[in-house]
């Protein structure tokens, strides 16, 4: 996959935030030998027609050899576990260290919305407070309102206070997996939202792409997440 994207003209960086791995992993592997070519030809894999989706899924970093399968299985493959396993294996050299690799985002495309929430000292008395916060992707420029509820009703109101904050709407509103957003994810990777998020991102309202993060996936919104620790 490496060498093959690199052949059509991919920069290494790029394959680098591709794969979530390091410049120095990418260069490592390109600099490998090219296997040697059996003069027999290779025999046909069950797996052969699903290593695309197998790639899209390591380069979004899925490493769960199961978790794979187990989608393969919902597109209709027939194969066994062990064919999954040894083709996620080789790769594995190109996981992502402890390094962090910084996704970019251009400006007006994304707004990262997440909640918080604080224990402190009020009127003598110690309460819970709960706090929206809603990010830029491209400045960072950050927008905080506390609000009494983490319901659906408040985060619509965060959003909106956000907009109203910013001047403007982004193209794409990144949340994370709350009720208020998100009902379900499935596991070809649909995403079904709430009806009350569809219609407030609806073109007769303010007019925004709905993206949700992947489970177990909370670096997807890093953003939010780096900020509402610096509120606390």
């Amino acid at each position: 996959m490496i060498k093959q994207r690199r052949e059509q003209g991919a920069h290494i960086m790029d394959i680098a935030h591709e794969l979530g791995c390091s410049e120095r992993t990418v260069r490592r592997y390109l600099a490998l030998p090219a296997p040697h070519n059996a003069s027999r030809p290779r025999r046909a894999s069950k797996l052969d027609a699903f290593k695309p989706f197998i790639d899209q899924q390591i380069a979004e970093q899925v490493w769960n050899a199961e978790v794979i399968y187990q989608q393969l299985r919902d597109q209709g493959y027939t194969g066994g576990r062990t064919l999954v396993r040894l083709y996620i294996q080789p790769k594995r050299a190109l996981r992502a260290s402890k390094q962090t690799v910084r996704y970019e985002t251009e400006p007006g495309k994304q707004l990262q919305h997440d909640w918080g929430q604080i224990r402190t000292d009020l009127a003598g008395e110690s309460r819970t407070i709960h706090f929206v916060v809603n990010v830029l992707g491209a400045s960072r420029y950050l927008h905080v309102w506390a609000g009494p509820r983490e319901d659906a009703e408040h985060t619509y109101e965060g959003l909106v206070r956000a907009f109203h904050h910013f001047g403007g709407v982004p193209r794409q509103v990144l949340v994370d997996n709350q009720k208020a957003a998100v009902v379900r994810h499935d596991r070809n990777g649909t995403v079904h939202f709430n009806a009350g998020f569809l219609d407030l991102a609806h073109p007769h309202h303010y007019g925004f792409q709905p993206k949700a993060c992947r489970p177990q996936r909370p670096r997807t919104k890093g953003k939010t997440e780096r900020m509402v620790g610096y509120v606390k």
